[in-house]
């Protein structure tokens, strides 16, 4: 469809956003908010009509794009019969969600405790392994991104987490695997992977074992690159869990329903953590949503102990019926296949075909609909295109590489010096290459910056 433009309306909820709306993650003054009309699909417009096919999915959570008739027939077919309900009870939505996300998860995680987001998930994961455990301590990655509370900001390793890290969060940081940018001198992925175990187990020999009660990974990391795991990688992890007695705690708010070309990205791996987190495409961030999978072990410590958590929108029954509606349309069109073929049929080779041609990019990484460009400046030294954490203009060329594709109507996902390649999951093929042909050209622009 070509949308019609609506100027005075745009204006309108513009200057609302510039004199109301604090935004996440911005200083508030430097910020200039794209007012959005609509969106359907793979596409948004905004208010002068323009169009943008969307290579971010929203934050990432898209998975079967906008609108999709049957959810948003699921949201309201529940609004009409039950808008809200308190979380103790037993609710038609809450249960059918839990069991479709049950028959899906990996391994024994058949409880499911829902929270409102991914953030909160993983709050209560590792409220639920200390609680286990008896012990204070947990350990996450570099290069990871947990959410934005307190808990699971200072679990995250990038720069987000620094204004708000307390030191006194029981957090430990350790390197995880990337043979690209390696801290082990590592040349080929099994000296990365046998060096990266060795390191996290020597972290928690020096730490204290019996003072660990998590390890907490991206199954695949996300915002931080999209670094796929070393084969052994995560099965190796799970056998230091299972030695020291720690709780294994797989994050796949971005990973999981279908992002990687299986339903989960820990189906990759064939690896069965203790918990695991979800949120984004449990329903498409139709309603906000997220949640624990809980495995045998971990539910049996509070079959007659209470839990100490709770909120009061867990299984919110719009939120949970958005996830029935989502989960069976990936069932019944497919889309997680889908996503699998794309990914290695044309987004793979497509990149790698840039990565050829353009100097600016340094590495193409990723699987199904879960991709990243590492840019540099330069390929032998691998120098970034911006410096870690860049910003004005030190940022310049990244900016420069957004602003070209969006002008070219693709809204990019760029996060330092990658660019994600992570449009909605049932995206078509032909939508597909338009997004990547746009790319194309904006990697002409990145080029310009190295030497």
């Amino acid at each position: 469809m070509t949308p019609e433009p609506h100027l005075q309306a745009g204006a309108a909820v513009k200057a609302a956003d510039r004199a109301h709306v604090f935004h996440s993650w911005s200083a508030q003054e430097l910020i200039d908010p794209l007012a959005v009309a609509g969106a359907e699909g793979s596409y948004f417009w905004d208010y002068e009509g323009k169009r943008y096919l969307d290579l971010a999915s929203g934050l990432v959570y898209t998975n079967i794009g906008y609108q999709h008739p049957k959810v948003v027939a699921a949201i309201q077919e529940q609004a009409a019969k039950m808008t809200t309900f308190a979380p103790a009870f037993a609710v038609e939505a809450r249960s059918e969600a839990a069991r479709l996300i049950a028959e899906r998860t990996p391994g024994d995680l058949d409880k499911i405790f829902f929270t409102n987001g991914g953030a909160d998930a993983v709050e209560h994961a590792v409220r639920m392994a200390r609680l286990h455990t008896g012990r204070p301590k947990v350990l996450s990655a570099y290069r990871s991104y947990h959410g934005g509370t307190q808990q699971a900001i200072n679990l995250t390793g990038d720069p987000r987490r620094w204004a708000s890290d307390s030191g006194t969060a029981g957090v430990v940081h350790f390197w995880g695997p990337f043979l690209y940018r390696s801290r082990f001198y590592a040349e080929t992925e099994e000296q990365e992977c046998a060096r990266a175990l060795e390191h996290l187990e020597t972290t928690i020999a020096f730490e204290g074992p019996a003072s660990v009660a998590a390890i907490v990974l991206e199954t695949v990391p996300g915002t931080a690159g999209i670094m796929m795991p070393p084969a052994g990688y995560l099965a190796g992890v799970r056998e230091i869990c299972d030695k020291y007695g720690i709780v294994f705690v797989l994050d796949e708010v971005m990973a999981g329903f279908g992002r990687t070309g299986t339903w989960f990205a820990a189906d990759l791996y064939d690896v069965v953590p203790d918990l695991m987190t979800f949120a984004k495409g449990v329903n498409s961030g139709y309603v906000p949503l997220g949640g624990v999978a809980i495995s045998a072990k971990i539910a049996e410590t509070f079959a007659e102990r209470p839990y100490p958590g709770g909120l009061t929108y867990s299984g919110h029954p719009l939120a949970c019926a958005a996830a029935v509606a989502t989960i069976n349309v990936m069932a019944e069109e497919g889309i997680v296949e889908h996503a699998a073929r794309l990914g290695a049929e044309v987004v793979e080779p497509a990149l790698r075909e840039l990565a050829e041609r353009h100097p600016s990019v340094g590495e193409v990484r990723g699987t199904g609909m879960f991709w990243a460009l590492d840019l540099v400046k330069n390929r032998e030294t691998r120098e970034p295109l911006v410096p870690y954490n860049a910003t004005g203009q030190a940022a310049t060329p990244m900016s420069a590489f957004a602003a070209s594709a969006k002008s070219h109507g693709v809204w990019p996902f760029v996060n330092m010096n990658r660019t994600h390649v992570v449009p909605p999951c049932n995206i078509s093929e032909a939508e597909l290459k338009e997004g990547l042909k746009v790319l194309d050209t904006a990697l002409s622009v990145a080029d310009e910056y190295t030497g």
